[in-house]
């Protein structure tokens, strides 16, 4: 069978754990570490430790200040490039080898490295100072003489610490008291794991129950917790009071942390601090910074050793051809020396400076406001990106939730016909009950009164079937205690785990039925008559990932009328309520408008009905065996033919222009992956409604699978799938990968997107770095939240978005922008540009060099292979210095197109993924063209000067100085005004300088009629076949771009 992937044993890789990324100088920091091993924690007695614990600060440097030069000079001088100058220079101390003064090596070279010791001290200074903000926050701390502050670098394992509300978790605690009324807090772990979802935590029961804070330092208790670890998802500890009769043991698991980089969304809690440092879940899943090199850089590499090369032969040629005579290995080392100009100093400094200029131009952009370079030594990177790695959470979407749709079946309301909705619920609660005896109702008023009914029950569901909790607190006008009893409207904010739930309520209060109350066992709602409804809550069904729906059995006090509600995901509640013709087809019309659809039934319940379904709960509760399955079969018993009431859409609003954003990165040949901590249902709706996946395509949503065999069969069915985009959640991933991952990386490189959801930190980077080794691409990845840093910091290019989760993300990028849509100008206009200038830039200033290589091996080969300089002192500085680096170095201003039509043509971009711009070929031409020139203007000179050797000098050196200036005329595309200021102080400069350098020319000879003549021939005879062939070429073969200038 052609489908099926052979069962073959695991290719495992020896990879480098992510912990371990950090190069030398983390191997410094890393002496000393030992196994984690699990750990007794005494309340409050950090000083009954029973071994090390690391101190808690975040570092999120790449050096320290001992490592610091050591290191960067390491990271310069592993590169060719930079070692061959450095090994130049020194050979300038050996008398024999010395060519000239020391200062035309040492300059140059010292030159370069103050620019990288300067840039990579600013960005160190810059983590320093951002580390030291976060670990100087101030907490308080429970201890024997009462509450003291403490700073949180200072905070210890087994101290008790005091969070605020809407303040950040300092480290991975237990919860062991909260202010809130109802025993429980809520938690916004966004910066840890990407989900919006607001999280419950319960404190222990024990410390809980104790009447104040201050008792937790009385009593004699414990915690022993596992040892450190990266799963932020479990917990496996217990909490032991000695003291009490008898001693109380209490098991602990999620429901009892608090880790770091969380915040308290609601209410004041007490921990007691379990992990610190380095042994923080959050610190534990982000890998270290490392130095990104760029491609481009490499590839410049690679040249260069190319050149070095082609530097060795001539040097060895020039000594075979002198029949190795006397001392020639001393003359290999001169000639080496002399034809050192082959590889140019100047095209590091070009570059770098290079960099700084793009940096700038993208900082000043106005059409991006607020875009950061806070890596300037990538901006290339930017024009080469096959695979954008996107977050979705703040990144995609504004996380803000809105409620747009209610469908009863025969009647929908959109968002522009609300005020009807809020229309039936005032009839309902205003209008006094007809007597039955009144005949004389029309046919409309029934219909009406039948439409309210209608509406008042689907709105009364969605107010009573949810987790929400009101919660009031003091706006400076009304105190908490004041708002609470009279359900103050503007002191009230609604607290849930979903953000999708609070939208809900939201729309229930303006359409006038409002949740103004709720505790562990009742619900209070107001009517638009201002009249308190209340519900007792006789059971609860919470939503699970694996039954995708919740449910709720209340009382309605008034009426004693006892009514189970139901809502969840229309997949699971199709089969619960009774038989429809429309449920399928509007949930798939509002699914396709990137709406997340909830169905809503309800079914009434009598006295007996309820009783014995509570008998049989508590019964299914109570068994040791098969638990949770006995109770799911009591709650199914409920769950059949409900009726249904309505159909809920909710929007996740995008980002603006996230749309044709998306659409430009695909015309371009990128390819996005959506990578979130979110939930599979929701990812997948917000890919659709981003059209992430376009209406044309399949969406293959891969199975939740756990062994080998689950995901081969899989795979399989996927195999057989074309162009359709691929959803698969984390832990589906992590299996694939573990068995099959270059199967599944080459069926997953196939699809036009791929959406992984419920993904871990250390997993996006994960596929960041499988995308870079099994495809060899170049990877960008986008996000806002803490739980992207690693992703950002492992792909080649990190773009960090300023979003509501905080600057964790943009402050940790390479490139910070404030909105998604910005993205796009970044790569198509400034990405684009900076390749194509640094490609062109860097292929002048090695063709610049070229040619005086050409003229001194001409030269050479003339006088007999002598190794005498053909250029001194002065000329060969000034040449790549005063006299041309004005114009070459313009070339950084040049583009093709204007930005408009970057922005319109994003095919333009998909050209640039080849590479063209800067290849072998292209090399091959500028080397071939810098001999034609190099070899036209000596032979020149050699056959028309006159008499003096200084002739030869003087006309050569003119000649090529016009032809560099000629020639990076023929190579700009685009006019700016600064290139022909460069063009004409450079001219200047040459002729200013001609009275000085009378040592080298003859300056009386300069300014006779010959030496013009000659001159001009052999700088027309060097430069104008270039332009005929340009000429030619533009008019038979146009360029792409070419076509839309015109």
């Amino acid at each position: 069978m052609t489908d099926n992937i052979p069962l073959q044993p695991v290719r495992q890789k020896k990879r480098m754990d992510s912990k371990h990324r950090g190069g030398c100088c983390e191997c410094l920091r890393c002496c000393g570490r030992r196994e984690p091993r699990p750990r007794t924690v005494w309340l409050g007695h950090p000083e009954k430790r029973d071994q090390r614990y690391p101190r808690n600060v975040i570092n999120n440097q790449k050096y320290n200040f001992f490592t610091f030069l050591p290191g960067v000079l390491f990271n310069q001088f592993k590169y060719f490039f930079n070692l061959y100058f450095l090994l130049l220079a020194c050979s300038q101390f050996v008398v024999e080898m010395r060519l000239g003064a020391l200062y035309t090596y040492w300059v140059p070279l010292g030159f370069v490295l103050a620019v990288t010791v300067i840039r990579e001290a600013a960005e160190e200074i810059r983590c320093y100072m951002r580390d030291k903000e976060v670990n100087s926050q101030i907490y308080s701390k429970l201890t024997a003489r009462g509450t003291v502050k403490v700073k949180s670098s200072n905070i210890q394992v087994g101290d008790l610490i005091i969070v605020e509300k809407n303040q950040r978790v300092p480290a991975d605690m237990i919860f062991l008291r909260t202010s809130e009324k109802n025993g429980s807090c809520f938690l916004r772990t966004d910066q840890l794991d990407g989900e919006t979802d607001w999280k419950l935590r319960l404190p222990v029961t024990c410390t809980q129950r104790l009447p104040t804070a201050s008792d937790l330092l009385q009593i004699r208790s414990y915690v022993y917790a596992e040892e450190p670890n990266i799963d932020i998802h479990n917990f496996v500890g217990t909490f032991t009071r000695e003291d009490s009769d008898p001693p109380v043991n209490e098991s602990l698991s999620i429901e009892n942390t608090l880790w770091a980089s969380t915040v308290i969304a609601s209410g004041t809690v007490v921990g007691v601090v379990l992990y610190t440092g380095r042994e923080l879940r959050s610190v534990m899943n982000t890998s270290n910074p490392r130095s990104k090199i760029g491609l481009f850089d490499l590839e410049v590499n690679c040249l260069t050793k190319i050149l070095f090369g082609a530097l060795v032969v001539v040097s060895l040629v020039m000594v075979a051809l002198q029949h190795f005579a006397g001392r020639w290995y001393l003359q290999i080392i001169r000639f080496l020396l002399l034809f050192s100009n082959i590889i140019p100093i100047s095209l590091r400094v070009n570059l770098d400076m290079g960099k700084i200029v793009y940096s700038w131009v993208i900082r000043r952009d106005s059409k991006i406001p607020g875009t950061v370079v806070r890596s300037s030594t990538i901006p290339e990177q930017l024009g080469r990106i096959s695979y954008l790695l996107t977050d979705k959470t703040g990144t995609l979407t504004q996380n803000e939730m809105v409620f747009k749709r209610l469908h009863l079946g025969t009647v929908a309301y959109g968002l522009d016909s609300m005020d009807e909705v809020q229309s039936h619920i005032f009839s309902i609660y205003t209008q006094p009950q007809e007597p039955p005896a009144v005949k004389g109702l029309s046919l409309a008023t029934k219909v009406r009164r039948t439409m309210s009914s209608r509406v008042h029950e689907a709105v009364k569901a969605i107010a009573l079937c949810h987790n929400v909790t009101p919660v009031y607190e003091s706006n400076g006008v009304t105190d908490q205690a004041e708002a609470e009893r009279h359900y103050e409207d503007s002191c009230r904010v609604y607290q849930a785990s979903s953000p999708d739930e609070v939208a809900l309520v939201q729309w229930t209060e303006s359409v006038g039925l409002t949740l103004v109350g709720r505790d562990q066992s009742s619900v209070q709602l107001r009517s638009p008559g201002g009249h308190i409804l209340n519900f007792t809550i006789l059971q609860i069904f919470p939503f699970t990932y694996e039954s995708k729906r919740m449910g709720i059995i209340v009382r309605d006090e008034s009426t004693g009328e006892i009514t189970f509600y139901m809502k969840g995901a229309d997949v699971v509640m199709a089969g619960i309520v009774q038989y429809n013709d429309w449920l399928e087809e509007e949930c798939g019309n509002m699914a396709r408008e990137g709406l997340r659809v909830l169905v809503v039934a309800k079914k009434s319940l009598t006295e007996e009905q309820y009783q014995d379904f509570e008998a049989r709960y508590v019964q299914a509760k109570l068994s040791v065996h098969d638990r949770s399955l006995k109770v799911a079969t009591v709650i199914e018993s409920l769950e059949m033919e409900m009726e249904l009431l309505c159909l809920t859409g909710v929007e996740d609003q995008l980002q603006t222009d996230v749309r044709p954003t998306l659409e430009t990165l695909r015309n371009a040949g990128i390819k996005v992956w959506m990578l979130t901590g979110d939930k599979l249902e929701t990812a997948t709706c917000t890919a659709k409604n981003a059209h992430l996946v376009t209406r044309t395509q399949d969406i293959h949503i891969f199975r939740l699978v756990t062994n080998r065999g689950e995901a081969h069969l899989e795979l399989n069915a996927f195999r057989r799938k074309h162009d359709c985009a691929l959803v698969i959640s984390g832990d589906s991933l992590e299996v694939c990968l573990k068995y099959y991952e270059y199967e599944f990386m080459e069926l997953a490189c196939q699809c036009p997107a791929v959406v992984c959801c419920r993904c871990a930190p250390t997993q996006k980077a994960q596929i960041v770095r499988l995308l870079q080794e099994r495809t060899g691409k170049l990877t960008c990845a986008v996000g806002d939240g803490g739980n992207d840093v690693s992703m950002i910091q492992e792909a080649d290019c990190g773009v960090g978005v300023e979003g509501k989760e905080g600057k964790q993300a943009s402050l940790a990028a390479d490139f910070s922008i404030t909105q998604f849509k910005h993205l796009g100008r970044l790569l198509m206009v400034h990405g684009r540009n900076s390749y194509k200038r640094s490609a062109a830039l860097s292929q002048f200033v090695i063709h610049r060099s070229l040619c005086i290589s050409t003229m001194q091996a001409v030269f050479s080969s003339v006088f007999y292979f002598a190794s005498v300089p053909l250029y001194q002192g002065f000329l060969i500085i000034g040449y790549s210095t005063i006299y041309t680096m004005f114009p070459v170095f313009s070339l950084v201003l040049d583009k093709d197109v204007k930005s408009e039509v970057a922005m319109l043509y994003p095919e333009l971009y998909k050209d640039l993924l080849k590479g063209r711009p800067l290849s072998y070929k292209t090399f091959l031409i500028w080397v071939l063209i810098s001999i034609y020139q190099g070899s036209i203007i000596m032979y020149g000179a050699l056959l028309l000067f006159e008499s003096e050797f200084v002739h030869i000098v003087a006309i050569s050196f003119t000649s090529l100085i016009l032809t560099e200036l000629l020639m990076v005329a023929l190579t700009i595309q685009t006019w700016h005004w600064l290139m022909i200021v460069a063009e004409l102080l450079s001219l200047s400069c040459y002729i200013a300088s001609l009275v000085f350098l009378h040592e080298f020319i003859d300056v009386y000879f300069i300014a006779t009629l010959s030496f013009l003549w000659k001159v001009t021939v052999i700088t027309l005879v060097s430069c104008l076949p270039l332009y005929v062939l340009k000429y030619l070429r533009r008019r038979f073969s146009p360029p792409s771009y070419s076509k839309l200038t015109s």
